[in-house]
């Protein structure tokens, strides 16, 4: 029974080999034409690329019923839908169905508790943020947003007379 988990036929040996090294240079070549962006994480939609080339990835590796032809159609309507979608984004219609908007969850001092309700964000996560970010004073504090990748951005300084300029915020919900 153990001697099968650590068996593998020559046939089945060469066949990941030889679709790792195919699929590997097919997302090199891909990213190449379709540029860096496909492995950003400038948007939800960008994340979900990285994960759908993974997940493809695997799948041509370890998959017997997926061929190495298969795999690189699929990655290159992957990359194809991509560079789409990016270019699409230019319209407001589009942007606003592929993006989610950033959203303000502390305003200054001010925890804004509905909206870490509406970003499913415990209190403890954006202590553990403000901690990150080297946060000692609350005062400090002048925005935290969550951002559209996921990500929680804290924007804070010691100065007092210092304000978030408004191109910072200008697409955060508020």
């Amino acid at each position: 029974m153990i001697q099968k988990l650590f068996s593998i036929s020559t046939e089945t040996f060469l066949f990941i080999i030889f679709c790792s090294v195919g699929i590997y240079f097919g997302i090199i070549l891909f990213t190449k034409i379709a540029g860096k962006r496909s492995f950003s994480k400038m948007s939800s939609f960008d994340f979900a690329m990285t994960v759908a080339i993974g997940s493809l990835f695997a799948s041509v590796i370890l998959s017997s019923t997926i061929n190495l032809t298969e795999g690189l159609l699929g990655l290159a309507m992957l990359y194809i839908l991509q560079m789409l979608i990016a270019i699409l984004r230019r319209f407001k219609v589009v942007q606003s169905v592929v993006d989610n908007k950033p959203l303000l969850l502390m305003d200054g001092e001010k925890i804004l508790d509905d909206n870490l309700r509406k970003a499913r964000v415990a209190e403890s996560d954006l202590r553990a943020k403000l901690r990150e970010a080297n946060v000692i004073e609350l005062s400090e504090i002048k925005a935290v947003i969550f951002e559209t990748t996921g990500d929680i951005s804290v924007l804070h300084t010691a100065d007092d007379s210092k304000k978030v300029n408004d191109f910072l915020l200008k697409d955060v919900k508020k």
